[in-house]
Order: C-alpha cells, then structure tokens, then sequence
C-alpha cells in the first residue's frame, strides 16, 4: 500500500493513532507506542511486496551493523580511511538500486525510500566523524528514527539530534492539543494541494493538453508550467501529510517547503524546495568539499572551488534522482544557474547595477518563475521524448 496515497491508508492511520492521541492529550508518553505503530505500518506498506519487505529488512540490519560499528571505532580512533569506507558502505545500496535497473538488471535491493533511509544512516556516520554523536545509541531509538513511517517514503529528510530531541521531550496535554490540531491542519492542507489541486491540474489541464494547445510549441509552453505547478502540490501535499502524522506523533519533523515560486533567486529558490534534501546536501556534500580543498589548499580562488562545488551538488542531485538523461541535464542546468548567479552578485557587488527595492523584487520573483518552471520542464523528460 502507497503511503498517503489512498482514504484506506488514511483510515487505517486514524486507528492506529488513535491510542497515541488519547495517551497525549492525557499528557502521557506514547514514543514506545508509536515505535510499535511504525512496524505495523510498516508491514501493511511492504505487505504486497516480499522483495522490498526482505530488501528493507537486510538494508536496516546493514545501516545499524554500520552505525553502530563506526560509533564503537571513533571513540578509539579517526583514521580518514576508515570514515571513507563507512560513508561508502552506506551509500552502496543505494548506488546499487540506481545502477541495477539502468543496466537492466532486476533491483532486488531497492524498496520503497532507500534514498530517505540512506541520507538518515550516512548523516549519523558524518556527524559521529564530527564529534556530534559521541555515545553509543539505543538500538530501539535508532532503529525508530530510521524507520520512523510517516516521512519513509517522500521525506523530508531528519536529523538524529533534531529528532532525538523531540523524542526526549516532555509534552503535556496541553502542549499536545497544539501539535495534534497542527497536525490534523497539515494533513488538510495536504489533502487541498495533492487531491483537489494538483489533481485538477494533472487531470483536467495536463491530460487534455491535446485539445488545449493549437500548437507543438503550445503544447511544451502550456506542459512547462503546468507540470511545474502540479508537481510542487502533489510533492508539498504528500510532505504536508507525513509532517502532519509526525506531529501528532510527537516528532515536529522539519518543514520541507516555503513558498518556492515566490523565490528571488535560485539560491533563495533552493533554500525553500525540497529544503531538507538541499541543506543535506548542502551540509554533507558542498560544505565538506569547500572545506576538504580549502584545508588541502588544492584550490585557493574562493569563486573557483564555490562553482565546482556547485557542479558537484547538483550533479549528484540529479543523478540521484536516476540516471536518465533529463536528470543529469537537470542537475547540470541548477548547477550553471548557481554559478551564473554567483558570478551576478559578485558583480552587483561592485557595481550596483540592481538595486534592492519592491519593483526589482517583483520582476526578480517573476524571472526566477520561469527559470525554475523550465528546469522542471527538463525535469520531466517531455523535451527528450519525440512525437510531443
């Protein structure tokens, strides 16, 4: 069964929630409840499925043989080539459920959220090298943040420490009576943007283009920006219902969108879509390489090793997305962008050619649009497909 993506779904939710609202709103504990909540889930999403049932499970085992072996070495050592391997034993499933289906091999490895599974275990290897986990990890508690259900399948994407945190905290029955009405206002709102809007969008503009657009070019325009609005509520609204049912399960998992379309430029644009997959990448593959070059000293101009470390993140973004054409062009295109748009406030630095008023942040909103709407257009393939 897809997560969020039936009443069904819905309705099962409501009655395995329903003790963990009873037991918050009487301002009692419901984590060890919920841990139970998340296997039954769990096992209804997998259970048409064997393959990715048995696949989910052995990758589990992997991450915390992996998570907890690392935790153990660190407190004796720190060698560089043991991280390395750790962080590549990680990621290794995952660049095999890419890798298996481009070669036309049959991906017994992946299952449903290997990537948002993946980014969870790297972090916790990442951010032990750093120091920030110091102590060895309960098993019951990793494995819950792993496999917490609600964000397993569309994000976003969690850190330990954010939700250990939460998991800690003492909530009264007031305290709840909050989190559960921001919860239930989540899911509503994810329930207007995927059901109502973005389903209107798909089935009464995108599927009736053919008789809409009087012409080839039209049709790609007309497609352009439907596509791109169809896929911000369908992907905002599955993220508003994961963050809805996290809430009122008493994890405030981060917010994974903020307003995108009204983005000034595309650096503003990408820290507002899709915010918990960009920081990640943000901290974890473009930060640690400025700082791996500059303590190296293999690169010394600063707007050099900035715009290689863009072509970096964004090509590793798009490949993560597949290996298909139209993502790595996709990455390839963000990338050039980030760079162009480096280069323009280097030079609006000095020259202050664009002032900072309400006119100029209209028409910045209104071209960032569309330059966001034609990425998204090589994002779906359309402009690689013949006879459109």
């Amino acid at each position: 069964m897809t997560p969020y993506g039936s009443f069904s779904f819905f309705l099962i939710l409501a009655v395995l929630l329903a003790p963990t609202v009873i037991l918050g709103l009487q301002g009692k504990r419901f984590h060890t409840y919920n841990m139970v909540v998340s296997i039954v889930a769990l096992g209804i999403i997998f259970a048409s499925s064997l393959t990715q049932a048995i696949a989910l499970i052995i990758f589990t085992i992997w991450q915390v043989v992996l998570i907890k072996a690392y935790i153990t070495y660190r407190k004796k050592s720190n060698a560089n080539t043991i991280f390395y391997l750790a962080v590549i034993l990680s990621i290794l499933p995952l660049i095999l459920s890419k890798l298996l289906p481009f070669l036309s091999v049959v991906n017994v490895i992946g299952f449903l959220g290997i990537s948002y599974l993946t980014f969870k275990g790297t972090q916790l290897i990442i951010e032990t090298r750093d120091g920030l986990i110091k102590k060895n990890l309960p098993l019951s508690r990793l494995l819950y943040f792993i496999l917490f259900f609600p964000t397993i399948s569309s994000g976003p994407i969690d850190r330990y420490r954010r939700f250990n945190k939460d998991f800690e905290l003492e909530i009264s029955g007031e305290q709840y009576k909050l989190l559960l009405y921001d919860g239930i206002n989540k899911i509503f709102r994810g329930f207007l943007y995927k059901y109502i809007i973005g389903y209107s969008i798909n089935h009464y503009f995108i599927a009736n283009l053919r008789f809409i657009a009087h012409s080839h070019f039209e049709h790609h325009l007309y497609y352009m920006y439907a596509y791109s609005l169809y896929l911000f509520f369908d992907f905002a609204g599955y993220s508003a219902f994961a963050i809805g049912v996290s809430y009122i399960m008493g994890i405030k998992s981060p917010e994974n969108f903020n307003k995108p379309f009204l983005s000034r430029n595309i650096k503003d644009f990408w820290n507002r879509w899709h915010m918990s997959l960009s920081f990640w990448f943000r901290d974890y593959v473009y930060m640690r390489f400025v700082f791996w070059m500059t303590k190296k000293k293999w690169i010394k101009n600063r707007n050099l090793l900035s715009n290689l470390g863009y072509i970096l993140l964004f090509l590793l973004m798009g490949v993560w997305h597949g290996l298909e054409i139209q993502y790595i062009i996709y990455g390839v295109y963000h990338a050039l962008l980030m760079i162009a748009y480096n280069s323009f406030e280097r030079f609006n630095k000095k020259r202050k050619w664009w002032p900072q008023n309400k006119l100029t942040h209209v028409v910045a909103i209104i071209i960032t649009f569309h330059v966001i709407c034609f990425g998204f257009y090589i994002f779906s393939g359309q402009l690689f497909h013949k006879g459109v």
